[in-house]
């Protein structure tokens, strides 16, 4: 090999090298934006008032939280019972979800945290 070649191939492993470094750098800013958009790791107020007000009525904000047996009921109350009565109690469970999604935005983030993660209240 010439050694035009070999200076060529030590360049190519220094330049990818250099993106792989920068690619992990951006990678770590964009997990933390997410974290600091998202409430942090600890408080996730934010993520479940969403989800509760667009997905309220499966229960997806309840097993968000840890509350499984809650988002369960949530959600064989919306598909079995919502089937069985033609909606009825399926959207009980829907206006349950926008309620609880729109207590949990207006929350301060430490309110929050304390009554729902740390206090583990699962309805309102």
């Amino acid at each position: 090999m010439s050694e035009e070649h070999k200076d060529f191939g030590e360049k190519a492993k220094e330049f990818a090298h250099e993106a792989k470094e920068e690619a992990k750098e951006t990678a770590k800013e964009f997990k933390e934006g997410a974290k600091e958009t998202l409430g942090g790791p600890e408080n996730k107020k934010l993520l479940a008032g969403i989800l509760a007000i667009v997905l309220g009525g499966f229960g997806v904000h309840k097993f968000i939280l840890g509350y499984n047996k809650e988002g369960i009921i949530m959600l064989v109350v919306t598909l079995i019972l919502g089937a069985i009565t033609c909606g009825v109690l399926g959207g009980v469970v829907w206006i349950i979800g926008l309620i609880e999604g729109i207590v949990y935005l207006t929350k301060s983030d430490e309110d929050f945290y304390q009554t729902y993660q740390v206090g583990k209240k699962p309805w309102f």
